[in-house]
């Protein structure tokens, strides 16, 4: 099962640190322009907030798992992506982007089974 967790958490981990890192290094209207419409609805503050968000959720993700320090902040590294997710798909939502939704409740969906390994029976 330890095999199964990481190769879950580590794609999750690419996937949110690459996205978080692009909300992080761009500024105005870039975002919006290369597909992720709902920034043009949010300001710059919020669409960095979330950016880093990402960005801590994915580290929280690997780094106690390789430095073997802690199951704890895997699981909650986790479960804050999960209400990451979660709040992205209401957004989406409201915008009317069912495929986008898709999306959210795939990463949620991995997410949460993260948190539960590793908080759960399968703790490293």
């Amino acid at each position: 099962m330890n095999v199964f967790l990481w190769t879950v958490a580590g794609p999750l981990a690419l996937v949110f640190g690459a996205a978080g890192a692009m909300k992080l290094g761009r500024t105005g209207q870039q975002p919006a322009a290369s597909g992720l419409g709902w920034t043009a609805d949010a300001g710059d503050g919020t669409v960095r907030l979330i950016g880093a968000a990402g960005v801590a959720g994915a580290l929280g993700l690997i780094l106690p798992a390789l430095l073997d320090t802690a199951e704890v902040p895997v699981a909650a590294a986790a479960r804050g992506l999960a209400v990451l997710m979660a709040g992205a798909a209401v957004v989406h939502g409201r915008r009317k982007e069912p495929q986008m939704i898709a999306v959210n409740a795939i990463l949620f969906a991995l997410t949460v089974v993260v948190a539960w390994g590793r908080l759960g029976p399968y703790a490293f």
